[in-house]
């Protein structure tokens, strides 16, 4: 009799400990993952997801099983291994006002260590290494047994609700996934050794262009080349021998660009001894503003005639040209050969200190010195940054102080600031906090 209550109260911890790992591994499933599951028909996916897209009603099942198991559970080691083990103490001799307490003290603390670790810990450590699949396998399981306790966990759930209103608590949590937690794991997945660091840099590139306007992926205006039509045949000759791009932008002036020439059109006629006439050759080009989204023009680039946009700002001024290359760019990073420099955009020195172009993206940046910036901002490069601080065109020397950084301007180029230099900023005394 002996050995079938003890089987019993361990048959009770185990069926607690199922029920826990049932609960942990349900919620803590990623719904894309057990979608995922299902598209591959892997059995009692689809109910785990139909579970975790309802857990006032899971959770209230297995509330109902637990309670369940503690009622029956207490009732066994207390009125039955409880009072056999105050009999054996009171044959050792023991007074009956020592034995008695005794006896179910020492049985309730014995059942609640097993409970605790066979019943909670363990189970639930092992739901959380793979959540997704332990529900899939429990799934069919619990859908039955909330079935069978539909009364209840009907009562339950209503209730639940009713109180989470009076409390104010009923609107739904955003479980939306953040740039932060996708960021996230992706670095612990290039820690894992699931992906390589340059994916992760490729991932971080395309995020990153999801982020962005067209105006901090363009070719700014001072940078572009392009064709005067009102010049010279001989200028547009030369002009063609020192161009080194394949497409150039062309019209009478800078702001009235009416198209693009691909220069190996000019190059056929040249070699076929054909007059120039470049308005022959030109092409008709997508016209795009500097403040849409940088991946709507990638869809306008893959389906123009000619891959090259001319961005213009709300006063029809043009502010420069958008190709694939420059996506590429905004993704990958800057190439030596486009940059005409061999200098990175980002260098960090031994001190800890960080050398910045100018013209690198201000998000670029945030993380290369782990700082947050404003979501609303009107600028996208440091050089940009910089301006927003001092609100005028810096000299060599100038710096801002923000976001726990020292800001330099070591270098100009014209009226273009250059290279700017980042340094720790440890300040002797509280300073005053910029407007951001």
């Amino acid at each position: 009799m002996l050995y079938l209550e003890l089987s019993a109260v361990a048959l009770l911890i185990v069926i607690n400990g199922l029920l826990a790992l049932s609960e942990l591994a349900v919620v803590s499933s990623r719904p894309s993952r057990l979608k995922a599951m299902i598209e591959r028909d892997v059995y009692g996916s689809r109910r785990a997801l139909a579970l975790a897209s309802d857990p006032g009603r899971f959770l209230s099942t297995v509330q109902i099983g637990i309670t369940m198991v503690g009622i029956i559970s207490g009732a066994v080691s207390g009125i039955t291994l409880g009072l056999r083990l105050t009999g054996t103490l009171l044959e050792a001799g023991l007074p009956r006002a020592v034995a008695e307490p005794a006896g179910i003290s020492i049985v309730v603390a014995l059942i609640t260590y097993g409970s605790l670790i066979v019943g909670e810990l363990v189970p639930k450590q092992i739901a959380l290494r793979d959540p997704e699949r332990i529900a899939a396998k429990v799934a069919p399981a619990m859908t039955v047994l909330a079935r069978i306790a539909g009364p209840l966990v009907w009562l339950l759930d209503i209730s639940g609700r009713a109180l989470l209103r009076l409390l104010r608590q009923d609107t739904p949590s955003q479980s939306g996934v953040s740039d932060d937690e996708i960021k996230s794991v992706i670095a612990e997945a290039e820690t894992a050794g699931v992906i390589e660091p340059g994916e992760r840099q490729l991932i971080s590139g395309v995020m990153r262009l999801g982020d962005r306007s067209v105006s901090a992926v363009l070719t700014p205006r001072t940078d572009v080349h392009w064709i005067d039509l009102t010049a010279s045949d001989k200028a547009i000759r030369d002009m063609l021998k020192s161009a080194q791009h394949s497409r150039l932008p062309a019209g009478e002036t800078v702001d009235t660009l009416i198209g693009v020439v691909q220069t190996r059109d000019l190059l056929a006629a040249a070699l076929a001894r054909k007059p120039l006439d470049v308005r022959k050759h030109i092409r008709e080009a997508p016209i795009v503003s500097d403040t849409a989204d940088a991946l709507d023009v990638l869809a306008t680039l893959r389906e123009a005639d000619v891959p090259m946009a001319l961005v213009h700002d709300e006063y029809g001024h043009f502010e420069g040209i958008i190709t694939p290359a420059d996506m590429l760019e905004a993704i990958a990073g800057a190439f030596r050969a486009d940059a005409g420099t061999d200098e990175p955009e980002a260098f960090r020195r031994a001190d800890g200190s960080w050398l910045l172009a100018g013209s690198l993206p201000a998000d670029e940046m945030a993380e290369h010195l782990a700082i947050a910036l404003p979501e609303r901002r009107d600028y996208e490069t440091v050089a940009g940054f910089i301006l927003a601080y001092l609100g005028h065109l810096p000299l060599t020397g100038e710096t801002v102080t923000a976001h726990g950084w020292r800001f330099e301007v070591v270098d100009l180029d014209g009226r273009r600031i250059d290279k700017v230099l980042a340094s720790r900023h440890l300040p002797l005394h509280r300073e005053p906090r910029l407007a951001q």
